[in-house]
């Protein structure tokens, strides 16, 4: 996983998640429809388990190419039926 602060060449992020369980639900969603899925965070967050404040974000970065289509994953409303949707109190890169 990803610990630097800035965002690597060539990814971007498209979700930012207030600890590390909830952002590894929104890599697993990504990467189980295909797209590769890297998290950033704060290196102190791992030794200090702290899931709010700027320690506890954990931002989920994807291949710029990969963007559009994971915005429309993320976006996209649960089927009739199913009980997945995404986590509660995190934000969606625009």
């Amino acid at each position: 996983m990803d610990t630097q602060k800035e965002e690597p060449t060539g990814l971007t992020t498209i979700y930012i998640a207030e600890g590390i369980l909830r952002a590894m639900v929104i890599q697993g969603v990504l990467e189980s429809g295909g797209i590769p899925a890297v998290l950033s965070y704060e290196a102190a967050s791992r030794a200090i388990p702290v899931t709010v404040g700027k320690i506890g974000r954990v931002r989920v970065l994807v291949p710029i190419e990969w963007e559009k289509e994971a915005q429309l994953l993320l976006e996209a409303k649960p089927l009739k039926g199913k009980v997945f949707a995404v986590p509660p109190n995190v934000a969606v890169q625009s």
